[in-house]
């Protein structure tokens, strides 16, 4: 099991939160600022390769990611792994575990994770006082709800090339939203082992259908840094409509 070390100081306060300032993400008003102030009580922070949980962990509290990524996923008792989702800044983890009884898949770091520590038992205050952060959460909940299905429809349905499309527009999307974007490229942590366990496919398949959609134009990936040529190829191959997103809730 996943010995969690100790938190560390607030060193980011919820009134400097980068986060605030991205044109994806809602700001809070002065009351819901002033009760998140008061909820985060400290910062945790997980190296590359570190778990923030695993499979069958109990915690008490809450995490939104401050900085970094960090994948979901599950591993059958040979090894094989299922990568469930992917979590960039503005995200919150550990909603599912803290209203179970324990974890139902592993949270790993894929860069070095800063995370806002929120303790379990705010939820009830929240609940209670703020109606809109209430709505907040439900509205986390019911992405992550539609994120699964779209991810079961491209497992269940689509073909290996139009897979691998959709997990790379999907990240692409997600991380412009999180300011991880400038122009259209953007420092990629993903690998093709990642996209393999993510699309259900074999790393020779998954290599095949990158190569086949580099050699289309859709983008260029080389180490760590991915830039995307021709948006609107890329989404007909993933066969996905990219529409302007309104500012997403944050906690």
């Amino acid at each position: 099991m996943n010995r969690r070390p100790p938190h560390s100081p607030i060193s980011t306060p919820c009134v400097q939160c980068p986060i605030r300032r991205m044109s994806g993400f809602r700001d809070f008003k002065p009351k819901e600022l002033a009760f998140i102030r008061s909820w985060k009580v400290a910062e945790r922070r997980v190296p590359a390769r570190g778990f923030v949980l695993q499979e069958q962990e109990t915690i008490d509290e809450l995490y939104t990611v401050l900085d970094g990524w960090a994948m979901k996923h599950k591993t059958l008792p040979d090894g094989r792994r299922q990568i469930i989702n992917f979590a960039m800044p503005g995200d919150l983890l550990g909603l599912q575990a803290s209203v179970d009884k324990a974890a139902s898949h592993n949270i790993e770091a894929l860069t070095d994770l800063t995370l806002c520590v929120l303790p379990r038992k705010g939820l009830w205050e929240l609940f209670r006082g703020f109606a809109g952060l209430s709505y907040d959460i439900t509205w986390l909940a019911a992405r992550e709800e539609h994120i699964l299905g779209e991810y079961l429809v491209a497992l269940g349905q689509r073909t290996a090339q139009e897979r691998i499309a959709f997990v790379l527009l999907d990240l692409f999307l997600r991380a412009r939203r999180a300011a991880l974007v400038t122009g259209n490229r953007m420092s990629m942590p993903v690998t093709q082992n990642h996209l393999a366990d993510t699309a259900g496919l074999s790393l020779v398949h998954t290599n095949k259908s990158l190569q086949k959609l580099r050699a289309q134009g859709a983008f260029a990936w080389e180490n760590s840094t991915f830039e995307l040529l021709d948006l609107e190829l890329l989404a007909n191959l993933a066969h996905k409509t990219v529409e302007p997103a309104p500012p997403r809730p944050f906690l």
